[in-house]
């Protein structure tokens, strides 16, 4: 960069004026800045603020001093792909050198976005990595949060997905959160989905069960495609996204690997249940009612008889039980009584009932779980 910083109040409209700014850019260029420094550079040069928008809602935005700010009057995202709207925002009319500035900023920018770099560009994944790790510095995850077109003044929630199909599970989890801006990242076996909504934890929660279960209905066929699981984070603010990955991410430990139990979590929901989480999984596989569970699951006709009591504590009756497997009520008894013998419970029974209902969600929990550590090259894309 030039010693001596230009100033559009010290240019006037001719030629050389224009050449002035021409090389101010071109300096900015050489020093292989990136996107923010453009367009604060402009700022700068200007002497008023002066942003831009990207397609995917991304917006840098500076004033008159050179502050990042993006509240400023923010236009319309552009309709071509990766051609970002430049403004200037110049109290008392614009200025002749404006169209110069405008198509300069507009240049640096795209020779940034096509630009071979190792640091996270605009609008790439890594950005929504930084928003959610607890390690980085505030100063970064806000201005990661920026980069990705997002409202730091908002509060966050995070999602944690597991899917065999990642498509079908973008579409599901989008239906449900229309109208609110959603990014994802994959990050290890599980796919992080932030959005900024603050709405009823229980309703989104039921929603996603409800739209899951339609989509993937129980009783699964052998090697079908299991449907997604979800955990669901708390509406935190933007700066405590970290919080709301984490509890994302034991809310999905609890999301059923078998038949009936949610396959949608919500972290607040667990309540105290969450400690559960902290199972470890060697001591769940060697517990004497796991094994036995186990054994009885086993065989085809065991299998059903667990799913058959597990459903039973879903849905509270022989003959809703009955409806929903659509097998007649006095089936359902005898695959409850027969796991009732085998388990020594008595399922009439309060204190069994409780247990019963506690040993399969273990059993869920540690079912999952091991599901979860295992390989996974599912990915589920962005969304803006």
């Amino acid at each position: 960069m030039s010693r001596r910083p230009v100033r559009m109040s010290e240019l006037g409209s001719d030629p050389a004026s224009v050449l002035r700014i021409i090389a101010y850019f071109d300096e900015v260029g050489e020093a292989a800045a990136g996107a923010e420094a453009v367009v604060r550079s402009a700022a700068l040069l200007a002497e008023c603020p002066v942003g831009a928008r990207w397609t995917s809602g991304a917006v840098i935005r500076y004033d008159t001093v050179g502050s990042l700010d993006t509240t400023g009057n923010v236009p319309a995202a552009p309709s071509l792909d990766d051609e970002p709207v430049v403004w200037v925002e110049r109290a008392g009319g614009p200025s002749e050198l404006d169209p110069v500035l405008i198509d300069r900023v507009s240049h640096s920018l795209r020779r940034v976005l096509t630009r071979s770099s190792v640091t996270p560009q605009l609008g790439d994944p890594a950005l929504l990595e930084v928003v959610i790790s607890g390690k980085e510095h505030r100063e970064d995850r806000a201005r990661a949060i920026r980069l990705l077109g997002l409202d730091e003044t908002r509060k966050v929630r995070v999602l944690a997905v597991s899917a065999q199909s990642p498509s079908a599970a973008l579409q599901i989890i989008t239906g449900e959160l229309a109208d609110v801006a959603v990014r994802t990242v994959a990050i290890g076996n599980a796919t992080a989905v932030l959005c900024q909504h603050d709405g009823d934890t229980r309703a989104l929660s039921d929603g996603l069960e409800r739209a899951i279960v339609d989509a993937f209905p129980s009783p699964r066929h052998a090697n079908s495609d299991r449907g997604p699981w979800v955990g669901i984070g708390s509406s935190v603010s933007a700066f405590a996204a970290p919080t709301s990955w984490q509890q994302a991410m034991r809310a999905l430990r609890f999301a059923s690997s078998t038949g009936y139990g949610r396959r949608a979590i919500a972290y607040e929901r667990l309540s105290l249940l969450e400690l559960l989480a902290d199972l470890p999984l060697d001591r769940v596989r060697d517990n004497r009612e796991m094994a036995r569970l186990d054994e009885i699951a086993a065989s085809p006709t065991g299998a059903l008889a667990v799913q058959t009591v597990e459903a039973f504590l879903v849905f509270g009756s022989l003959r809703r039980t009955a409806a929903e497997l659509h097998v007649h009520h006095s089936t359902v008894a005898a695959r409850l009584a027969s796991v009732a013998r085998t388990m020594g419970w008595d399922l009439d029974d309060p204190m069994d009932r409780f247990l019963a209902t506690l040993v399969l969600m273990v059993r869920r929990i540690a079912l999952s779980s091991e599901e979860l550590l295992e390989p996974d090259t599912c990915r589920v894309d962005g969304r803006n």
